[in-house]
């Protein structure tokens, strides 16, 4: 098991560029969610890539600010060995999900990558069925369980298809990876 201060450094860099493109966009008076996932278009590409850095307001980035720092530091702490390829699996599959499938609207925000990461830890411990993951995903259903309700299409301006694919791109990584003979430090 690795130490929090080391544990959280993928995550912190990740949330510290979200908020500074936040901090440039609201300096510059200009609105980057055009470079968001605009699904089944080449211009939207980019946005596989650019999609969870940007948010439409300071609410937005609150919310998505302290799940990506929790959950993301848990996916290192405890599962160093397979963290890095679990939280790219999740940015870039949940993107590329969100561009093949959702509707046409732009999509942005951190929101498929924490439900990836949140699918991923509560469903690895359940297949995993070691103490140590029973109880992260315990922990992890305990504090953020109401994300099964966010893949529900309830708000139209929400994106519940990148809530939808992150949770799926996380239910399969940990089915996938689960099944490894170790997988943590």
């Amino acid at each position: 098991m690795k130490t929090i201060s080391s544990s959280i450094i993928v995550p912190s860099r990740l949330v510290f560029i979200m908020w500074a493109i936040y901090f440039l966009e609201i300096t510059f008076h200009k609105n980057l969610s055009m470079f968001g996932i605009l699904p089944r278009t080449l211009i939207g590409l980019p946005g596989i890539l650019a999609a969870p850095l940007l948010h439409g307001s300071v609410s937005h980035l609150v919310s998505n600010t302290m799940p990506l720092l929790i959950l993301g530091t848990m996916l290192y702490m405890f599962y160093d060995r397979i963290a890095n390829r679990v939280f790219l699996q999740c940015y870039f599959l949940t993107g590329i999900l969100v561009w093949l499938f959702a509707r046409p609207s732009f999509h942005i925000g951190a929101s498929g990558l924490i439900y990836g990461l949140a699918f991923f830890l509560i469903f690895f411990g359940l297949f995993r069925k070691d103490f140590k993951s029973l109880l992260i995903s315990l922990v992890i259903m305990v504090f953020y369980g109401y994300l099964f309700y966010g893949i529900l299409p309830t708000q139209p301006q929400v994106s519940f298809e990148s809530h939808l694919m992150g949770g799926i791109v996380g239910f399969f990584n940990a089915i996938r990876t689960s099944t490894a003979k170790r997988v943590s430090s």
